[in-house]
């Protein structure tokens, strides 16, 4: 039981980090949008805030965290070149998929692409595989590990919806009618559905699996029965009536212990670890020389 808490640790630390990546990946973009703007960014009456003032308080803010993520991706691909580690496609497929399905969060980060939400997850399986190279785990610790949390191991079939909600029938009807003649689900879900949060979002409310519980059951029944891009008609909720659209479709898959063999190696040796599993510890090694100074904080 410890090793399962463990190991749901640590995917929701990964996790984490690709959250926080994330977020400074997206103050990148915001950089990269306003490279080619005028100097001021934003009046405030007959105030103005310059773009040079906008920048100094991004780097004092996040400059620092921004710069030892850079460094620390780095640091990895260097340990990894060195040790000639490599990370399967397969492996990271995986991952992508675990954080598709089991972390709600990760639908409201839309701004990030695939590409980069893999890259991050390369970079993580990276550094766990060069952290815990040297340790050698038995086949028999490692299938005992495997059968006792077969559950870690497997990805519900899961959809990826939207939905708009109305108070009647007939404003459900009136919506079909108009999405059947060409009309947007995500500009119809924005002006008509009275669920404020996933109409912010386009009636977006990520991926859902059979027990979900945050929605109603008749969600999954009917999306059971669509094609993707297909809308279902009018469904009876609490707050009205509920139009879904299904997005996309993660098909379930349950992993062979050959499989996540090397995955579990990975976890029980962090766990076995007695060092801070950083990639700072390899920082001398590659001989990082930074702006903050040469040694770590």
């Amino acid at each position: 039981m410890r090793r399962k808490q463990l190991w749901l640790m640590i995917a929701a630390l990964i996790t984490l980090n690709c959250l926080t990546v994330a977020y400074f990946l997206s103050k990148e973009n915001e950089l990269a949008n306003f490279a080619v703007t005028e100097d001021v960014v934003a009046t405030v009456g007959k105030g103005k805030i310059s773009r040079q003032e906008w920048l100094n308080e991004l780097e004092t803010r996040y400059g620092k965290d921004v710069l030892k993520d850079m460094i620390d991706q780095k640091v990895v691909l260097e340990m990894a070149m060195k040790y000639k580690i490599e990370i399967s496609e397969e492996d990271i497929e995986r991952e992508y998929r675990l954080l598709q399905t089991r972390y709600s969060s990760f639908n409201e980060l839309k701004s990030i692409s695939e590409n980069r939400w893999k890259e991050q997850i390369r970079n993580s399986l990276l550094k766990e595989e060069i952290l815990t190279k040297d340790v050698v785990v038995s086949d028999k610790e490692l299938k005992a590990y495997y059968e006792k949390n077969k559950e870690l191991f497997n990805i519900p079939t899961t959809f990826h919806l939207s939905h708009l909600i109305v108070k009647t029938k007939s404003e459900a009807e009136t919506a079909l009618k108009e999405l059947s003649e060409g009309s947007s689900f995500a500009v119809l879900a924005m002006e008509r559905s009275i669920e404020e949060f996933s109409a912010n979002e386009g009636g977006d409310i990520g991926y859902l699996v059979e027990e979900d519980e945050r929605y109603p059951a008749e969600y999954i029944q009917a999306v059971k029965k669509l094609a993707d891009g297909e809308w279902s008609g009018p469904i009876k909720v609490e707050q009205g009536y509920a139009i879904i659209l299904l997005e996309g479709k993660i098909k379930g898959k349950d992993y062979s212990f050959e499989e996540v063999k090397q995955p579990i190696r990975r976890q029980i040796a962090i766990e076995q670890m007695k060092t801070s599993a950083t990639t700072e510890v390899f920082w001398e090694e590659v001989k990082v020389d930074w702006f903050y100074g040469t040694k770590k904080e």
